[in-house]
């Protein structure tokens, strides 16, 4: 089986979380099952040994469990991007548009060395906010964003473009588009 089907067969559809209309892309069978864990941190260090990665940056909560393993098989850096307040020592703040109000996400302002090369990754690019906010985050601190990957794309939502236009120089990599 190649990587994509795999990733499909192991990525369960929950109708109607966490509210109605919503089809919730639970990832938790893919954990679960180590033959596709595997396949997928693999896949995502592969692009890291292309990029010359240093650091690999985790978006809270479910990019945390792709990223710190992804680090670890890479030789490279984790750095977890955390919501609002849930760091302990000096951040930078990014802030960004919800459809229903806005959100903050932080990371410490010692998590990255200026020149640093990064890898941003999460389990899903819906909106690209939080891709965005991560990004500005990781500039901020005098590192390099060197790629954006994430598992799956919300293809119908169009953030892929949007963030192509806003960085143009950032690949953005998805290993499913939904």
């Amino acid at each position: 089986m190649d990587l994509h089907d795999l990733l499909v067969s192991r990525i369960r559809d929950v109708p109607d979380w966490p509210k109605a209309g919503v089809v919730f892309k639970d990832i938790s069978p893919l954990l679960a099952d180590h033959d596709a864990f595997t396949a997928l941190v693999d896949a995502f260090a592969g692009q890291c040994g292309e990029a010359r990665v240093d650091k690999v940056a985790g978006i809270e909560a479910r990019g945390f469990i792709l990223a710190a393993p992804v680090a670890y098989r890479a030789g490279a850096g984790f750095v977890p991007v955390r919501k609002q307040g849930k760091l302990p020592r000096a951040t930078f703040a990014e802030s960004y548009d919800l459809e229903y109000g806005s959100a903050t996400l932080e990371v410490h302002q010692d998590a990255f060395a200026p020149g640093d090369r990064v890898l941003v990754i999460d389990d899903v690019l819906a909106t690209g906010g939080t891709v965005a906010a991560t990004v500005e985050l990781v500039r901020r601190s005098g590192a390099d964003v060197v790629g954006v990957s994430v598992l799956m794309e919300l293809g119908f939502l169009g953030a892929a473009a949007k963030l192509a236009d806003r960085y143009p120089d950032l690949p953005i990599r998805s290993f499913l588009t939904i």
